[in-house]
């Protein structure tokens, strides 16, 4: 399947005007003749409005993995709604390191509790020793 819009150099939502006027001025005759039978009748432009959305999603999501046609298919009528594969990080990828290091703090944390919690309890225990041996020497010195 063509991409008709992307061979006539019009976008999908372009207006019936626009449309005409960018078949008029097509050079390659099959194409014009593609055009005009699909494009020009609403209701088969219509159809191939659907079949378009979803070739395109197809289109971006063998990018999204990193698909593409080999070298003698590139320029092709094939290649049409292929895009250069994309390198970004999947969503997947991101959560998944996300959670790794979620996990990696999770467990470097149990690791050190018992230290934590010891120095925790005797940092508490002090502090509340003092409180307590202060309170009872004010109330001794003030009587």
């Amino acid at each position: 399947m063509r991409d008709l819009y992307q061979r006539l150099a019009l976008p999908p939502h372009a207006t019936p005007q626009e449309l005409q006027s960018a078949i008029a001025a097509c050079q390659h005759s099959a194409l014009k003749q593609d055009a005009e039978a699909v494009l020009a009748i609403p209701e088969r432009r219509e159809v191939y409005d659907s079949t378009h959305t979803t070739v395109s999603d197809i289109g971006r999501l063998r990018a999204r993995l990193g698909l593409t046609h080999a070298a003698h298919w590139q320029g092709n009528v094939a290649n049409d709604f292929s895009l250069p594969p994309d390198n970004a990080i999947s969503r997947h990828d991101e959560l998944v390191d996300r959670v790794s290091h979620a996990v990696t703090l999770y467990n470097r944390w149990w690791r050190f509790r018992g230290t934590w919690l010891f120095v925790a309890t005797f940092g508490i225990g002090t502090c509340a020793g003092l409180a307590a041996g202060f309170a009872l020497c004010m109330r001794l010195w003030a009587a």
